[in-house]
């Protein structure tokens, strides 16, 4: 579609203002008649994390930048607009609080835009297949950076998950036809679901969530690493998942899973309306959320082993219709006790030995003033013994302000104590 007539598009239909140079996307879509796989990974990766997107943050020109590249792919792999009033958007507004103890009426309204395609293959239900393509912008609430501001370009979070989107959009177009395909880039995502949240409560093209199938979420799936592990959350939604996925999984990854449907991305929302869905994720780094999260390091190879599995599993599910759900263990995180501290540190979310193990510490925060590093496992705090991240949320309900607590933690398999002040 032209650029011109695409900025008009979005701003008549959202109200947008902004310049219109911001409108502007590549003057060449890539496609799969002119890029392999490969080559189409690293063309999305590498605009959507450009410095002229400046972060995608939700609510800014970079945003619609990016929402304008992502339909005009959808659009030339043969999509179908998913969206409102015959488009491929989606507009939603959220509040954005000052500080978490904040009123609503204290918030800023910040709209936002999903970008929704859809392959109709006539059958009875839908799948949907989605990844949040908003980011952190310059920085600011969410950001791990330290100095002054700067573009968090995003490449691993999120436009890694977008380009895996696209990717299956196009092997999808005439392959395993037993099932309806709905793409949604979310946005808001960083702001607190707010995309993937809303189009659940206002879904698009469906007449009913009943008609969804299952969801596959994919957040963070660019940084595969030397052991091949590939995280899948969610694995309790359904009985089926574990199984199927290890059928699916021709290429040999080590696939670790975690049952629970509650978790930091778009799969949540849809968990909490029960459907079952499940989260692709390589483990976090020590460039997230900072302004080193850049297209130069994520391993193409690896979403390439990535993306046939996730298309394996499609074809293992064909014949299974909509998939039986099921609530997962971990029920306690929905009424997670509020917290007012915090240690200061990154979650090793992909550590199943035992413990909390720490992928980062914040500088100057409790954590790395009691000494704390990266790569400890810590195994008690307070009276309260640590054996996963619901426990270590527990613990920080027993805190406030100014108290002082002593945190056992392992490094290098010896034990260590220390007093922490939050």
């Amino acid at each position: 579609m032209n650029p011109l007539y695409r900025f008009l598009t979005i701003s008549a239909l959202f109200g947008y203002v902004i310049f219109f140079q911001a409108c502007s996307t590549p003057a060449t879509i890539p496609t799969t008649e002119a890029f392999s796989p490969g080559e189409l990974f690293k063309a999305d990766i590498e605009y959507l994390a450009s410095d002229e997107l400046e972060g995608r943050e939700t609510g800014t020109e970079g945003e619609l930048l990016a929402a304008a590249y992502i339909s005009d792919r959808f659009e030339a792999i043969g999509l179908e607009p998913g969206g409102d009033m015959g488009t491929f958007y989606q507009k939603f507004e959220g509040n954005q609080l000052p500080h978490p103890h904040a009123r609503p009426e204290e918030g800023e309204t910040i709209e936002g835009v999903n970008v929704i395609g859809y392959i109709d293959h006539e059958a009875e239900y839908t799948v949907v297949i989605g990844a949040h393509y908003d980011h952190l912008g310059w920085g600011g609430h969410g950001s791990l950076h330290r100095g002054d501001s700067a573009i968090h370009p995003g490449a691993d979070d999120n436009a890694s998950g977008v380009a895996m989107i696209l990717y299956l959009a196009d092997r999808l177009k005439n392959a395993h036809t037993a099932t309806n395909y709905l793409f949604i880039a979310f946005s808001g995502e960083e702001k607190g679901l707010w995309g993937s949240g809303y189009w659940t409560k206002n879904p698009t093209v469906v007449s009913s969530l009943d008609e969804i199938s299952y969801m596959l979420n994919f957040d963070m799936v660019g940084r595969l690493n030397e052991d091949r592990n590939l995280m899948i959350n969610g694995t309790g939604t359904s009985p089926i998942w574990e199984r199927r996925l290890e059928r699916a999984n021709r290429a040999n990854l080590n696939l670790e899973f975690s049952q629970s449907g509650i978790g930091g991305s778009d799969h949540t929302s849809y968990y909490l309306k029960e459907i079952p869905a499940i989260h692709f994720f390589t483990g976090l780094h020590d460039d997230y959320h900072r302004p080193a999260d850049t297209p130069d390091k994520i391993n193409y190879n690896g979403m390439l082993e990535i993306g046939s599995m996730a298309f394996n599993l499609i074809g293992e599910l064909q014949g299974d219709g909509k998939l039986m759900f099921s609530e997962t263990v971990q029920e306690e995180s929905r009424s997670a006790p509020r917290y007012t501290v915090s240690l200061g540190i990154l979650p090793d979310y992909m550590y199943s030995g035992g413990g909390l193990k720490l992928e980062g510490v914040t500088s100057d925060r409790p954590a790395e003033k009691a000494g704390l590093q990266r790569g400890d496992v810590i195994t008690r705090l307070g009276d309260f013994k640590i054996e996963t991240i619901y426990d270590y949320m527990e613990a920080l309900g027993d805190f406030k302000s100014g108290d002082k607590a002593e945190i056992e933690y392992k490094r290098d398999g010896e034990n260590h104590t220390a007093t922490v002040q939050f």
